[in-house]
């Protein structure tokens, strides 16, 4: 009998002592996250509750796993597994944790910028995400380089690895060397204000916003919501346009091919009152100016600002396709029209014009081109 009562109850113990303790906990931070409503801090430390019951059963469970005597012959190997359910969760635990920190500082630093200097927080965005990828990372090789030390086996090996890390270091360094020059350009990027999160980039002749920063690739999401993945050595090794760099406002240009008689002084007009109808526009400035001339047309081009790439789009297409309309109903004769009418051909060698060819290749007379020889 006790060798029955004896394991249901430390492990029930464990269990239940775990559960209590959980829910005491997590039922203090949902009454401070009520209570503080100006940080999300305790809201995020909620998402910890899972590794932190996992901490808590393992360490009991590891304590008194000896006292319940459940199948005393594998001792060693349960103690080893505890142990190393306890190291992988109490890793999880810390980058929980660590998390939440860090997005309530971003978060408070967000909230008192986003107005004043949005540039300058999508900066910290992009250099909060870099860096939490680097605390998971190291967090993660940490523990899992405890996991494998709780092995006689490592322990023992250990020497021998640390005096041929010398060679491997090199040997890995040659092999992975594009992986870590992409990782030295994800640092790059984040703390030489490079590119930033939520930028309006031009790569390879494609527009699109970074929507993705890592430590070895970047992800830009097209107009057409397509996904562009490029590494992040790209953007220190190549020229790329960056719109959003220093201040969003641009300046867009609207191309028309006129006839020569087009009233361009009009047309001067009707771009403000198109401008002054269009919201996307910032009001910043306008111009339409006559650029170059061919045999058949004259090319206008339009001058206008907005606040950012995506006004821009729509104030072109905008000015373009109303200019277009006025023209059409307004003034049709200054629209590009192609002509049409019958070349003249040179004169013959008597003076008189040459005539046409019928449509059988017979050559046509005019009926008053006097006969040769009279």
């Amino acid at each position: 009998m006790e060798n029955i009562l004896r394991p249901l109850i430390v492990v029930g113990g464990s269990v239940i002592l775990t559960l209590l303790i959980g829910w005491a906990t997590d039922l203090l931070l949902r009454k401070a996250d009520e209570r503080h409503h100006e940080t999300p801090l305790w809201g995020l430390l909620r998402r910890a509750r899972i590794p932190y019951q996992l901490v808590l059963c393992a360490a009991l469970l590891r304590g008194s796993y000896v006292e319940a005597q459940v199948f005393p012959s594998h001792r060693a190997g349960i103690g080893r597994t505890l142990t190393l359910v306890l190291i992988g969760s109490a890793a999880w635990l810390v980058i929980r944790i660590a998390a939440a920190i860090v997005e309530t500082s971003y978060s408070r630093y967000a909230h008192a910028r986003a107005q004043r200097d949005p540039a300058r927080v999508r900066r910290v965005r992009t250099q909060v995400s870099l860096i939490m990828r680097v605390v998971s990372a190291v967090v993660g090789v940490v523990a899992v380089a405890s996991m494998l030390l709780t092995f006689p086996e490592m322990r023992a090996a250990g020497a021998s690895l640390l005096a041929s890390a010398g060679v491997l270091g090199i040997v890995a360094g040659i092999a992975a060397q594009s992986t870590l020059s992409n990782m030295f350009a994800g640092f790059q990027i984040a703390f030489g204000d490079m590119v930033r999160m939520g930028d309006t980039v031009v790569v390879d002749g494609e527009w699109g916003t970074v929507e993705e920063i890592t430590l070895t690739f970047l992800t830009v999401r097209t107009w057409d919501e397509r996904r562009i993945t490029m590494p992040v050595s790209y953007f220190t090794s190549k020229p790329f346009e960056n719109w959003s760099r220093g201040t969003p406002q641009m300046t867009g240009t609207v191309f028309w091919h006129v006839d020569h008689s087009a009233p361009v002084e009009a047309m001067r007009e009707r771009l403000r009152d198109i401008l002054r109808d269009c919201p996307a526009w910032d009001g910043r400035a306008y111009n339409l100016s006559v650029t170059d001339t061919t045999a058949n047309t004259m090319q206008v081009r339009a001058l206008v600002t907005a606040k950012d790439a995506d006004d821009i789009w729509t104030v072109r297409v905008e000015v373009r396709e109303q200019m277009i309309r006025w023209l059409a109903d307004e003034h049709p004769y200054a629209l590009p029209r192609v002509n049409t009418a019958d070349a003249a051909l040179p004169p013959g060698r008597d003076g008189f014009p040459r005539p046409r060819p019928t449509s059988d290749g017979a050559p046509r007379r005019f009926p008053e081109q006097p006969a040769k020889g009279l």
